[in-house]
């Protein structure tokens, strides 16, 4: 469980940095990002998925 809270604690540290490090910029790009098309998002959305679940199989082994 303390594990998992490092995790849940990093990943919120992760998060936060540009919305504290560069807020204008993140609005900016926010924007950008409703004109990019639903079916390309999923496909990055699912890359990412991928990706972390091998980083994890990798960082276990």
């Amino acid at each position: 469980m303390k594990f998992f809270l490092c995790v849940i604690g990093m990943i919120f540290i992760i998060e936060g940095l540009p919305y504290f490090a560069f807020p204008e910029k993140l609005k900016i790009y926010l924007l950008k990002m409703v004109e990019i098309p639903d079916a390309y998002l999923r496909w990055m959305g699912l890359a990412a998925v991928i990706l972390g679940l091998a980083l994890v199989y990798v960082g276990r082994s």
